[in-house]
């Protein structure tokens, strides 16, 4: 009995996701929209030109796919593929050998068709691409607040530009959650906080330098969050189906509630009389 119970309760909690990252750090919300047309179009764009290199999508096909997002075949096979081989009923995979990624980065990068439901949903991802650091100790230069010690280079790098980690003076809090003052001169007692603990008290740990990124930061988040929705859809591409469907299905089950009562009724009496 406790089986049954606790294994659809585990399921239920890995598809809601987590909420902080393996390394603590709190996830930034995106409200995911699988009928935004134009926002999944520019997410694949962004997915062919950048991540389409080391993570393929094989459990999807680019006909399925441009016949969800309102892509003809002609321009799907023209500005979005770049083998001549390929054809449009094929499944979306790379050339990548495994060999060759765990020779190049350790590990082979992961296919990402069902990495949305898998890896804590549309948060982790938004957050993760949005919290590249400089770090020279890593082997690729770079570090991740979501993923500490990361395998992979920033791949949006060129348009979001380099964010360095800082710790920061922040006033102390008293025990009344005000910020602590010297008695004397009235300047704030400050402490030295990073990490984690900055963002608890509502400051990043990470500074932008300003023209590093052919992006605003307004912009960039707009190309992570449409990449985002974009594996979203991916993850379950019948979602865009279902949806639909379902409405149809209250309305059946509403129409279908009247003849029921009316039945339940009937009975009611012959068994009552």
């Amino acid at each position: 009995m406790l089986k049954t119970i606790l294994i659809p309760l585990t399921l239920l909690l890995a598809a809601v996701g987590v909420q902080a990252s393996e390394a603590g750090y709190p996830l930034d919300h995106m409200e995911p929209d699988v009928h935004d047309q134009p926002s999944l179009q520019r997410g694949m764009q962004t997915y062919m030109n950048y991540c389409m290199g080391c993570h393929s999508l094989q459990y999807q096909r680019y006909k399925r796919t441009g016949d969800d997002l309102g892509i003809p075949d002609a321009l799907m096979l023209e500005h979005l593929v770049f083998d001549p081989e390929t054809k449009v009923g094929d499944l979306i995979t790379n050339n990548m050998s495994t060999e060759n990624a765990k020779k190049w980065f350790g590990a082979a990068p992961p296919d990402l068709t069902l990495h949305n439901n898998l890896k804590g949903g549309p948060d982790w991802i938004y957050t993760y691409l949005r919290t590249f650091y400089a770090d020279s100790k890593r082997p690729l230069g770079v570090n991740n607040l979501v993923f500490e010690n990361v395998g992979m280079p920033h791949a949006l790098l060129d348009l979001q530009g380099t964010q360095n980690f800082v710790c920061k003076q922040v006033p102390r809090l008293a025990a009344n959650g005000g910020d602590m003052r010297d008695s004397l001169t009235n300047e704030y007692i400050t402490e030295e906080l990073c990490g984690n603990e900055l963002v608890e008290r509502g400051y990043s740990p990470l500074e932008l330098i300003e023209g590093s990124g052919s992006l605003n930061v307004a912009e960039y988040d707009q190309v992570v969050y449409d990449l985002a929705n974009f594996l979203y859809y991916m993850a379950e591409p019948a979602r865009l189906e279902r949806t639909r469907v379902g409405w149809y299905v209250l309305l059946f089950l509403a129409f279908f509630y009247v003849f029921a009562w009316l039945l339940g009724r009937e009975y009611h009496k012959a068994f009552h009389k």
